[in-house]
């Protein structure tokens, strides 16, 4: 059994921060990744070990232990030593479907850790397989995995659908009506495996909505904007007005001013898990002015205006 130099598998110095390994790590994970390189059993391995070499110097307990054991790593073994620990992460960019990437253990794509690991940070001589993070005596739950979903605000509002390939089969990822940007979904038990037995871990979705060049979302509510001409704007009228599920009339009052707010009642979003409650929209009114008047339009606007004025002064 070879003895494995973790800091020259992720390129890194031994003095190297917790940031810089991270770093590292994620940079040869994307390049080797298996999603990446399909039928490359060089660069399979090479993800393992990288993997691997995460797993124990990415967690600052178990550098300081691998520090420790050194070139002392044989009377270790003799010694039937072993570290304990828990299950590492490796960050993978899945392509396709908005998901950017997410966190898990190293076993998903096939084979373990080497000999080398399981000696002193799995299993072995009180390892990790022995006790687990549920207890001692209890079966291990696997790695938590994180991945991200981005959506349109109009997927927001009815629901979107993602496919993202885990464990080498297709999982549909559903989003409810008014799903959050930010909103974290928890899909329980599609996380990873340790080595095939005991609880899987989560899957976790950090969702994302994309900003929409119509409509402003705070909470369930929604706020654009409509623009009136100044007839309307003065005699009222109606205007038309763009929602989530169409366009429809907003009724404009006589002499409403510009930059006036009018509240349409449940037309924001959906009440995210209460299909039937809904914010409400609101509607700025900007008033265009109009131009290009000939002089019989100019004459009447002068004649308004005079007519303004002689009130006001009769006041």
């Amino acid at each position: 059994m070879d003895y494995k130099d973790y800091y020259k598998i992720l390129g890194v110095d031994k003095k190297a921060s917790q940031a810089d390994i991270k770093k590292a790590y994620r940079t040869l994970a994307k390049k080797y990744h298996p999603d990446k390189n399909k039928g490359d059993k060089t660069a399979e391995d090479k993800f393992k070990d990288i993997s691997e070499a995460y797993e124990v110097i990415g967690d600052e307990e178990k550098r300081k232990q691998y520090d420790q054991l050194g070139s002392n790593w044989r009377q270790y073994q003799n010694a039937g030593g072993g570290f304990g620990g828990q299950q590492g992460q490796y960050y993978g960019g899945q392509p396709g479907g908005g998901f950017r990437g997410f966190e898990g253990d190293a076993d998903m794509f096939g084979g373990g850790f080497s000999e080398f690991f399981q000696q002193f940070f799995g299993g072995g001589g009180g390892g990790f397989g022995q006790q687990g993070r549920g207890g001692r005596g209890q079966a291990p739950k696997g790695q938590d995995l994180e991945a991200e979903m981005e959506i349109t605000l109009q997927e927001a509002y009815h629901g979107a659908s993602r496919l993202l390939s885990l464990h080498n089969q297709q999982l549909r990822i559903t989003t409810k009506p008014g799903v959050a940007d930010g909103q974290v979904l928890r899909i329980k038990g599609k996380g990873g495996q340790m080595g095939g037995s005991g609880t899987p871990g989560d899957l976790y979705i950090k969702v994302f909505v994309k900003p929409d060049p119509t409509f402003e979302r705070k909470g369930n509510d929604l706020y654009t904007t409509a623009s009136i001409d100044l007839y309307t704007a003065i005699l009222g009228g109606d205007a038309h007005v763009r929602t989530l599920t169409g366009e429809l009339k907003l009724k404009i009052p006589a002499g409403t001013q510009n930059d006036k707010t009018l509240r349409l009642r449940g037309k924001g979003m959906p009440v995210y898990g209460k299909p039937d409650q809904y914010g409400d929209l609101y509607v700025k009114i900007t008033i265009a002015l109009p131009t290009h008047l000939n002089t019989e339009e100019r004459d009447l606007f002068q004649k308004l205006r005079d007519l303004q004025q002689e009130k006001a002064t009769a006041r």
